[in-house]
């Protein structure tokens, strides 16, 4: 009797059923391609943009990279020192004779949560959308920022 030995990878077995839990909440019509009877799969990563958070001494931002997403596709919410980004990117529908044969970008809908610090004020928030950047800011206390204190010599 042969038998071919081969070591257990639990982390393999993670991405696999990562995999499987993700692909169940796909829609149909995303999750297999069209055309001449193909049924051929394709893949379809979650899609998370890119972050970054900065802080100066009038406050913090937050800087996202949303390419391809329409100004009225996002949502900035705001509660209890937690700022979440909310939208969606749209992948095209196919029209008439043009015929998708991969897609690689990935579309769908998207949330990302990020705490703020105690200094933060949550009164004075400002959000701007320009050229696929979402800039926004969110103004430190006027109890948190610096104070200098003048020293008196008797």
């Amino acid at each position: 009797m042969n038998q071919a030995i081969s070591s257990w990878n639990p982390l393999r077995e993670l991405e696999d059923f990562q995999k499987r839990i993700l692909g169940a909440f796909q829609p149909a019509s995303l999750q297999r391609g069209t055309g001449s009877g193909q049924q051929a799969s394709q893949a379809m990563s979650q899609w998370l943009p890119l972050v970054d958070i900065t802080e100066d001494p009038e406050g913090y931002h937050i800087t996202a990279e949303l390419p391809e997403v329409n100004k009225d596709d996002v949502k900035i919410t705001l509660e209890n020192k937690v700022i979440t980004i909310t939208g969606e990117r749209r992948i095209e529908k196919e029209q008439g004779d043009k015929k998708y044969h991969r897609i690689e970008r990935s579309y769908g809908c998207f949330s990302r949560s990020f705490a703020l610090p105690d200094d933060a004020d949550a009164a004075q928030v400002d959000a701007q959308f320009r050229d696929g950047l979402l800039r926004i800011k969110v103004a430190k206390s006027e109890a948190a920022k610096p104070k200098q204190i003048e020293v008196k010599v008797n």
